[in-house]
């Protein structure tokens, strides 16, 4: 068979995180501009805030912790309101009353891909969370966005009430930082690039088609 296997992009990403929902739609973007492309998107875990507890934080305490006062906060998340619209995203910060530790988050993205719906659980989870300012601390969110998704909710709901993947989510984040990786959205294209940050579809394309020209041939490597 003469079919490549697909590009893969492994995306490091925190739910948390409102430049991660940004990466999402300009990722989306590049990928509709390369459509000759075969891709495998994959999400893998970050967190911003492991310190945070499991029941989550009061979301002004914890921007005013981080920032040091809600000027510095609201200044800094204007801007990344303003990005957002630009990208289709409407923002609704002041709906967020509660600062979630993601690792169930992470658990349930980690479970979707069996059911290859990650990409779908990852946009309903930054839409619950940034958009309708659900708790994502709650596991009868993550059940209702489970079923949303087509994945087996009472199963979910069941493995959310264990530890069940719980080491292996905390080991994957640490792996994350012990390869060098402080920020997110971090892209890693074919195993071999990295884009680091939210960048323009433009140059996430640009890197995705690279990557593809770039990638080893065995069969070219044999008949050379």
């Amino acid at each position: 068979m003469n079919a490549s296997p697909p590009l893969t992009i492994d995306v490091v990403s925190d739910v948390m995180c409102p430049w991660c929902f940004i990466g999402k739609r300009r990722l989306e973007t590049a990928l509709r501009s390369v459509p000759q492309l075969n891709v495998d998107v994959r999400w893998h875990p970050f967190q911003l805030d492991a310190t945070l507890p499991k029941s989550g934080k009061d979301r002004q305490q914890y921007l005013d912790d981080k920032f040091g006062g809600k000027e510095n906060a609201d200044a800094v998340y204007s801007r990344i309101k303003e990005t957002g619209a630009e990208e289709g995203i409407n923002f609704a910060f002041d709906k967020i009353k509660l600062s979630p530790n993601t690792l169930d988050s992470h658990r349930l993205i980690l479970w979707s891909r069996s059911d290859n719906v990650q990409s779908d659980v990852v946009e309903r989870l930054f839409k619950a969370y940034f958009l309708d300012g659900e708790d994502l601390t709650k596991a009868a969110t993550l059940v209702r966005i489970s079923e949303e998704a087509g994945m087996q909710s009472d199963l979910v709901e069941q493995l959310l009430e264990t530890e069940t993947d719980l080491d292996k989510t905390e080991a994957q984040i640490t792996r994350a930082s012990e390869s060098g990786i402080s920020g997110v959205p971090c892209f890693i294209i074919d195993g071999r690039f990295v884009l680091a940050g939210a960048e323009k579809p433009e140059t996430i394309a640009a890197a995705l088609q690279h990557a593809e020209e770039t990638r080893t041939d065995p069969e070219a490597e044999q008949s050379g």
